[in-house]
């Protein structure tokens, strides 16, 4: 009975179709989508977690600025809104200054850039990787997002806790100091009234 029920339900199985995926309207087919965005079959990129030497802050002044120049809202900034974007900063760029520029961050080589390629700018601005008179180094210049304040109040911190740390260890080192000479001294005036005492016992005998 057991075996002729199991057959049953695989038969059954069998007969119907293939399980439905998520219909175009429901959450799961939304975060596909939203994997996808903006360039279609891409993974999820986490500005806040791959960019961890900006802070949420200036991720959110970068994303603004980026969304500012996406004239078509496709999430990519081609060579014509880069054109406008650069006159409007005022350092308009040639024709072959922008290929140049949209090249040095292009990563997947489709001539345009996506939010990821525009942070890459930003990074290589903080670490000091674009060259001074190059076009993407007068966009981070005169983009108005300060992509050094961060680092240089990280730094600050980092020194300031490394010389108060340098302090505390010479302060313990000085107190350890003066405890041993303090010890020394108190077994020398133990040994001094030792001393006085064995000579005046010898005194008495005498």
């Amino acid at each position: 009975m057991a075996a002729a029920a199991a057959a049953e339900d695989l038969a059954g199985r069998r007969g119907r179709g293939p399980e439905p995926g998520p219909g175009p309207g429901s959450p799961a087919a939304g975060r596909a989508g939203a994997e996808g965005s903006p360039g279609g079959g891409r993974r999820v990129f986490s500005p806040a977690g791959e960019f961890r030497e900006f802070s949420r802050r200036q991720l959110r002044d970068m994303e603004r600025l980026f969304r500012q120049y996406d004239a078509g809202k496709d999430g990519f900034i081609d060579l014509m809104e880069l054109k406008l974007m650069m006159e409007k900063l005022g350092a308009p760029q040639t024709h072959l200054g922008l290929k140049n520029m949209i090249k040095e961050v292009d990563e997947d080589l489709d001539s345009k850039l996506s939010f990821r390629e525009f942070l890459l700018i930003f990074r290589k601005a903080a670490a000091g990787e674009l060259q001074e008179d190059s076009g993407l180094h007068a966009l981070a210049r005169l983009s108005e997002i300060d992509v050094s304040t961060e680092g240089v109040k990280g730094a600050k911190s980092f020194f300031e806790a490394k010389v108060q740390a340098i302090h505390d260890a010479s302060r313990f080192e000085e107190e350890i100091k003066a405890e041993q000479e303090e010890k020394k001294k108190q077994a020398e005036e133990l040994k001094q009234r030792k001393a006085a005492f064995k000579e005046l016992q010898s005194t008495f005998k005498q």
